[in-house]
């Protein structure tokens, strides 16, 4: 259920209200009692994290699965000889 913020056009009270998307809007004000509530437009709530939380094993890689790619073999300079060296 969505938090919807009121302000009275008559007193100029503010004031916010927990209700359901399908109840009526408040038209009365509770602190001066006149008809003059009106509901403001606002960017909603943020999100909402219910629970415990993430835990570090959530996102893990399978068990027997490498975390990264394997490395290819490095490869060492090989050493050629020129004929003109050999001799």
């Amino acid at each position: 259920m969505p938090t919807y913020d009121y302000v009275c056009s008559k007193c100029g009270h503010e004031l916010e209200v927990f209700q359901s998307m399908l109840a009526e809007r408040l038209k009365k004000c509770p602190e001066c009692k006149k008809m003059g509530l009106e509901r403001q437009l606002g960017t909603g709530a943020g999100l909402i994290f219910k629970g415990s939380g993430f835990y570090q094993t959530d996102f893990k890689t399978k068990r027997g699965t490498p975390d990264k790619e394997p490395k290819p073999a490095e490869s060492k300079p090989v050493k050629t000889e020129s004929k003109a060296d050999s001799k």
